[in-house]
Parts: C-alpha cells; sequence; structure tokens
C-alpha cells in the first residue's frame, strides 16, 4: 500500500474519532437529538466544503500543469525551428504531469540560453565584421541579424571573419611597405603631398587608412608614378653625368673640381638634377669658349671609335668636318653628331666589334709568335719562354680557323638581322682574313728568301775569306767535314790565310777566277725560286768540290 493510501486511511480514522469524541460531548451535555443531527450535518457540510476547496484547488493545479506542459511543448518546438535543430524530445510513459512539467521546462530554459548565447555571438560577429568592412570597404556578410543563426552559420561567420582579419593584416602591411617607400620617394623627389588622397595615405594616422582595394590600387599607381619619375630622374642624371664627364675630358676640368661637383650630388635627387644641370650648363658656356680645344678632344675620340668599329680610309675621308680647319660652333655640333653616331654604332654592334677585335688581337699575338719562332737569338733563352711560346702558337695555330669559323656563324646572322654586309676596314671580314693571312704567307716567304739571300751572301764570304761557316741549329750531315778540316782544305786551296785590314791576298787574286765560277753558281742558286738550299748543304758541296779541286791539282 501506497503512503498516500495510509494517510488517507488514518485520516478516514481521524475523522470518525472526532466524530466520535463530538457524540460523546453531546451526550454529556446533553444536547437533545434534533440538535445533534443539525450539528452533525454541520460537520459533515463544513468537512464536505473543506474537501471541495481542496479538491477545486488540486483541480486547478492539475489544469496549470496541463497549461503549462502544453505552453513548454508549443515552446520546444518553436526554439526548434529558431534554431534550426530537430526536435529530439520524447515524452516516456508513465511519467506524472510533475515530471513531464518540469523536463519541459528545463528543456525550455536550455534552448532559451542556447538561443540567447548565438544571438550574442551573432552580435558581436556582426560588430566585428562592421569594423573590418570600414577599413577594407567590403560589404558586410550575409546574415540575417534577427534571426537566430545556426551554429553552421555561426561557424561560417567565424570563419568569414578570420579571413577578413588576415586580408586586413595583409592589406596593412602592404599599405604600410607602399607607404614608407612613397615617403621615402617623396622626400628623395623633394615633392609634398598634393591631394587629399595622398595626404590621406602618408600623413594621417595608418590605422585610420581605407584598406580598400581601389584605395591599394591606387596606391600602386602612386608607388609607380614616383619610381617612374625617380627612374627618369635618374636616367636623366646620369645622361647629364656622362655629358658632364665627356665635357671634363674635353676641356681637362681639374680633379678637384670634378670631385666637389660628385660631393654635393650625393643628396636627393632633385636636388642632385639641380647641380648637375647647373654644372652642364657651366660646363656648355666654357666650351663655347674653347671650341677648338675641344673640338679636337672630340677628333681623339672619333678616331678611336673608327678604330674600334674597323672604319676603312674611305668611310673615314667621308666625314669632311673632320678635316675642316674652320672650328666654328657648326664644326662642333657635327663632330658632337659623329661622334654619338659612333659610339651609338659601336654599343648596338658591340658583340661583333669585340669578337672581331678578340681575332685581331689573337692574330697579331699568331705573328708575333711566329716572328718568334724564325729568330735565331731565341736559343739563348734558359727561362723556359720558348717551349711555353711554342705551345702557344701551336694553340693559335689551332683556335685561329675555329674563331674564324664562329665569327662568319656571327656575321651571316647579323648580315641578315640587318639586311647589310659587315665590313672591316672596308673589306668583306671574310675577305679581310684571308688577306691577313695571304700577307702572313708572303711576308713569311719574303722572310725565308731574305734568309735564304743572307746564308748564300755569307757562304761567298765564307768561301772568299776563309770563314768557318758555323750552324748551331742544325745536325751536321754524316760523312760531312768538320769547319776546321774545311778551313784547312781551304786555306790550302786558297794558299793564304784570311786577309786583314780590308787587303786581299795574294793567292786571292792567283785563283780570281775559280771564285768568279762559285759567285755566279752561288747567284744562280738564289735566282732559282722554286729550289732553297740549306748552309750546310752549300758547305758540303763546296767541301767536295774543293777537295775534288786539290786532287786534280
Amino acid at each position: 500500500m501506497r503512503k498516500s493510501e495510509i494517510h488517507a486511511a488514518e485520516s478516514v480514522a481521524c475523522l470518525d474519532k472526532a466524530l466520535g469524541e463530538l457524540k460523546d460531548i453531546w451526550e454529556e451535555i446533553g444536547i437533545p437529538e434534533d440538535q445533534r443531527l443539525q450539528r452533525t450535518d454541520a460537520v459533515h457540510m463544513h468537512i464536505k466544503n473543506l474537501l471541495d476547496m481542496m479538491i477545486a484547488e488540486e483541480e486547478g493545479l492539475k489544469k496549470r500543469l496541463l497549461i503549462s506542459i502544453e505552453a513548454c511543448r508549443k515552446e520546444v518546438t518553436s526554439l526548434c525551428s529558431e534554431l534550426q535543430i530537430l526536435c529530439v524530445w520524447q515524452e516516456e510513459d508513465g511519467v506524472t504531469m510533475l515530471q513531464l512539467e518540469k523536463d519541459l521546462r528545463t528543456q525550455v530554459k536550455m534552448m532559451l540560453k542556447e538561443k540567447s548565447a548565438r544571438q550574442s555571438e551573432l552580435k558581436s560577429l556582426i560588430q566585428q565584421d562592421q569594423d573590418l568592412c570600414d577599413i577594407l570597404c567590403d560589404d558586410l556578410f550575409p546574415i540575417h541579424p534577427e534571426r537566430v543563426p545556426s551554429q553552421q552559420q555561426l561557424q561560417n561567420y567565424r570563419q568569414h571573419i578570420n579571413t577578413r582579419n588576415q586580408e586586413r593584416e595583409r592589406r596593412h602591411a602592404e599599405f604600410v611597405g607602399m607607404k614608407r617607400q612613397i615617403t621615402v620617394l617623396m622626400e628623395d623627389l623633394e615633392q609634398h603631398p598634393d591631394t587629399s588622397f595622398e595626404k590621406d595615405a602618408v600623413c594621417e594616422d595608418e590605422d585610420a587608412f581605407c584598406l580598400s582595394v581601389e584605395n591599394l590600387s591606387a596606391l600602386k599607381v602612386l608607388l609607380h608614378q614616383l619610381e617612374s619619375r625617380k627612374a627618369e630622374s635618374g636616367a636623366l642624371c646620369g645622361s647629364i653625368r656622362g655629358r658632364i664627364e665627356e665635357l671634363w675630358e674635353m676641356l681637362q676640368v681639374p680633379e678637384e673640381e670634378r670631385e666637389s661637383l660628385m660631393q654635393n650630388t650625393r643628396t636627393s635627387t632633385k636636388s642632385r638634377l639641380n647641380t648637375l644641370q647647373a654644372e652642364l650648363q657651366r660646363l656648355e658656356e666654357l666650351k663655347e669658349k674653347n671650341i677648338e680645344r675641344v673640338i679636337h678632344t672630340i677628333r681623339s675620340e672619333i678616331v678611336k671609335f673608327w678604330e674600334k668599329c674597323y672604319y676603312s680610309p674611305e668611310q673615314r675621308q667621308a666625314f669632311t668636318p673632320y678635316h675642316s680647319d674652320d672650328l666654328d660652333e657648326e664644326v662642333l655640333r657635327e663632330h658632337e653628331l659623329e661622334l654619338e653616331r659612333l659610339k651609338e654604332d659601336y654599343a648596338k654592334h658591340r658583340e661583333l666589334y669585340d669578337a672581331v677585335s678578340t681575332w685581331s688581337s689573337n692574330w697579331t699575338l699568331y705573328q708575333e709568335l711566329e716572328k718568334k719562332a724564325t729568330d735565331p737569338s731565341r736559343f739563348n733563352n734558359r727561362g723556359g719562354n720558348l717551349l711555353k711560346e711554342e705551345k702557344q702558337r701551336v694553340d693559335l695555330q689551332k683556335s685561329l680557323p675555329k674563331l674564324e669559323k664562329s665569327l662568319k656563324a656571327q656575321i651571316d646572322q647579323w648580315e641578315a638581322a640587318h639586311c647589310k654586309e659587315f665590313r672591316v676596314n672596308g673589306q668583306l671580314f671574310l675577305q679581310y682574313v684571308e688577306d691577313q693571312w695571304d700577307q702572313h704567307r708572303m711576308e713569311k716567304e719574303r722572310e725565308k728568301q731574305e734568309r735564304q739571300m743572307k746564308k748564300m751572301k755569307q757562304t761567298e764570304e765564307d768561301l772568299l775569306y776563309g770563314t768557318t761557316i758555323r750552324t748551331p741549329t742544325k745536325r751536321r750531315l754524316a760523312g760531312t767535314p768538320t769547319p776546321g778540316k774545311t778551313r784547312k782544305v781551304l786555306t790550302a786551296y786558297l794558299g793564304a790565310r784570311t786577309p786583314g785590314r780590308g787587303r786581299t791576298p795574294r793567292g786571292l787574286e792567283r785563283n780570281k777566277e775559280n771564285i768568279s765560277h762559285l759567285s755566279g753558281a752561288l747567284r744562280t742558286m738564289a735566282a732559282s725560286p722554286q729550289r732553297y738550299y740549306s748552309i750546310t748543304s752549300v758547305a758540303s758541296s763546296y767541301s767536295e768540290f774543293a777537295v775534288s779541286s786539290l786532287s786534280c791539282s
């Protein structure tokens, strides 16, 4: 039995006991029966009213519970809709009204708390978004501020805010970097902010500048403009400085004045430009006063570039002002234009000219080594240079044709690109190279013939005066008499020693006929360019001749 039932039974027993006690009291008092009935009815009525009142109150409580349960059910359904979640609430069987109402109220309270938290976070995110939009000049995140956002919407909003913050930091860093560059450039160009945008960008607080895409783009344009102005000013300064240096060389300005100007140009670009322009104007005026000296200086420069560009005499002669004696401003201007044209021509085709110059220097070195190779005094070398020079000569002999082949390919490409012939000293380069080789071969042939003539002349003198033939660079042929024996044979045959003080020995006069025959033979050998004889071969044939003559005599 439940406790409530026990309490109900106790209440009935208590009521019966109370009625029994009332009955005993009434009997002792002697209250008549009819009054007892009245009093008993009053007790019943009082108890009934009290119980009816209590039942009515409990019925009211029940009704209120039912109303609250229904209201909570509706609110839970509404909150699930607002919070955009599935309504997972399920009522368990056997749950009393009081427990059901309590559970529903607890669920409503939790959902209201979730709703409030979401709305609070949404408000905070909207405020952050608004601040970022004011800085970045972007649109707000597309979300309804009055509706309760879902968890996914809040997550997306958080991610959006995080991305916007990163974008703000990136744009702010970009802005600060460009602002510093713009400030430095403006100071260098001695330029002040003119427009309101420039003032906002340079002078205002960094955090107050609107970091919109348009503003950053405009800032980039401003930066590029300033960079272009500085580059133009720098290029102009370089051009003016180059012209100043040319005028310094022309006018032979002392180094002290040059260094003084260079010290004054280590300032801002604008000040440097102004200083250089003032110096250029001063030098131009000074140049006008020293036209003749300047023209002669320019002519020296023109000759240098003629040589660098391999101009032929005809090309040089074509510049008639170079040969003019009337040195006035017009002639000076023509010389300056010619020098500028030559510089442009050299700069434009420098790679090819340098390649030709490389070939020329190698060619010159090769010719020098060729001459050294034919110099008898080279054997006196004891420092090892002989082997080095010979190796270098052989290497050049192999590399020159390769270099000429490479140059030919470069020239062909150059001629195809410029639709004209490439000439060196007025000749086609390959013809020029061929002529150089021809001249080299002719020079070697001439030197060879000279050496032959010199050897023949020396042999004549040896035959005439009995001088010993010395050939230290050639090995003596087998069977060839030694110089000492040759001298003895010559002395015995001629009948005289080597003459002294320019007198002709009497023995030599008696043999004029034989000597004249031998001299004629030697001249015949020199007149035959197809045959070449060494000193050893001449000496050998004469020895045989001398021995045979002595045998006959």
